[in-house]
């Protein structure tokens, strides 16, 4: 039989528990997001700190000597305007295609009734390992499509992905299988089914793949490189960015056996270059993101309640 002095020990370490498990988790959890945060912060320091200072390093959470010198520098040039207009609709055209197309032959190839399914997607899952390489891709493009050095070499080649489509496809075999039965009995057709019933249940997925391709499409810069580096008027943002370091970093190599270049080049260096260029390609996709952050909640909802 329990005593009346065994019981309030054992709430007592009870209570403990109940208190100490939240501050060492509040701890270890605080220590991640600084961990986490402190290279974001710190670049953006460094971005904003004067070029000769940055230099001496030693920089941590705020700008020793604050200036704006190196985002003048970068914006001040026209051509960043245009390139970022080049960059945002290819990413925005890229993502909508990359879901419209991917999406519905992830949901072709998740029926069970379709015959060739199994050998459609074994032939796409092979173009996954095997590759011809970069040479035979560039004469692909270039020579027998003939899209260097048009805007659509950006939008045709990747518009549709494998490893998304097998994602996709993954999430839809997961759905239940009587939400298309029951649509067919009342007589909707495969279009109707997917953009109705399935395509509102993929949300979330959808949303993920969206940022996927977003983010790549972004950040992207190589096929700039290889098919519009002659082509200004086609220069993505990452490109030009990319080409406004190296220039930067040539700029300072002169500087170095130049006293009066070494005078001029004081406000900016390739370190606040490389930072301000960071903050400046980062920021739209953390715009864009809160956005399908919500609907990743909106679509989890509606996947609870139709499932």
């Amino acid at each position: 039989m329990m005593t009346a002095t065994t019981v309030p020990a054992k709430h007592r370490r009870k209570k403990r528990q109940d208190i100490v498990f939240p501050i060492v988790n509040t701890i270890i959890l605080c220590v991640l997001m600084f961990v986490t945060l402190y290279p974001v912060i710190n670049t953006v320091a460094y971005s904003f700190n004067d070029g000769t200072d940055a230099l001496r390093g030693n920089i941590g959470l705020w700008p020793r000597v604050f200036s704006t010198k190196s985002y003048v520098s970068i914006l001040q040039d026209s051509a960043v305007y245009e390139a970022a207009w080049i960059s945002a609709s290819k990413t925005v055209i890229i993502t909508l295609l990359n879901i419209f197309w991917t999406g519905m032959l992830a949901f072709a190839l998740s029926r069970r009734e379709y015959v060739l399914r199994r050998f459609i997607t074994v032939v796409m899952v092979l173009t996954m390992y095997i590759n011809a390489g970069l040479i035979p891709n560039y004469l692909l493009i270039t020579r027998t499509l003939h899209l260097g050095k048009t805007y659509w070499v950006y939008i045709i080649p990747t518009m549709f992905s494998c490893f998304n489509m097998i994602v996709i496809r993954t999430y839809i075999g997961g759905l239940p299988d009587a939400l298309v039965e029951s649509a067919r009995i009342d007589g909707a057709g495969d279009i109707r089914v997917y953009w109705q019933i399935i395509f509102p249940l993929c949300m979330p997925v959808m949303a993920t793949v969206a940022l996927f391709v977003a983010v790549g499409s972004w950040n992207s810069w190589f096929d700039t490189y290889l098919y519009c580096g002659g082509q200004k008027h086609l220069h993505s943002l990452q490109y030009l960015l990319k080409m406004k370091l190296a220039t930067t970093q040539a700029s300072a190599n002169a500087a170095k056996t130049s006293a009066d270049a070494l005078k001029s080049s004081t406000m900016t260096t390739p370190i606040t270059i490389r930072c301000a260029i960071t903050v400046i390609s980062t920021v739209p996709i953390l715009v864009v993101y809160p956005f399908l952050q919500k609907y990743f909640v909106t679509g989890m909802a509606l996947g609870s309640v139709k499932g």
